[in-house]
């Protein structure tokens, strides 16, 4: 399983990107791929309350991208869904394989 299985797009053309989440982290930012779950891990250092967290994710990948970033799905849990807006699918996994060194 590659970095391409976590980027999906919808048949309205959205592009949804699997994410895990690391909250409390000394950095921020993309910091490898789960192969295991096949999940971007994204570190922020924002603590997991009040939607902290998920806000710092969207600022952290919103600058990554240029893009406007959403969570979709997984609001409470580590593994989320987000949604970036502007760029394809295989825009997008280029950037990652930029950040990710395999």
């Amino acid at each position: 399983m590659g970095l391409a299985a976590c980027v999906q797009t919808t048949l309205d053309g959205a592009v949804l990107v699997e994410i895990e989440v690391q909250p409390g982290s000394s950095r921020q930012g993309v910091v490898g791929f789960n192969d295991w779950r096949g999940r971007i891990q994204v570190a922020v250092k924002a603590e997991a309350q009040k939607g902290k967290a998920n806000h710092a994710v969207c600022n952290v990948l919103t600058k990554i991208f240029s893009s406007k970033v959403t969570v979709v799905s997984g609001h409470t849990t580590r593994q989320k869904k987000v949604s970036i807006e502007g760029l394809s699918s295989e825009q997008i996994v280029t950037v990652l394989e930029g950040l990710i060194e395999s």
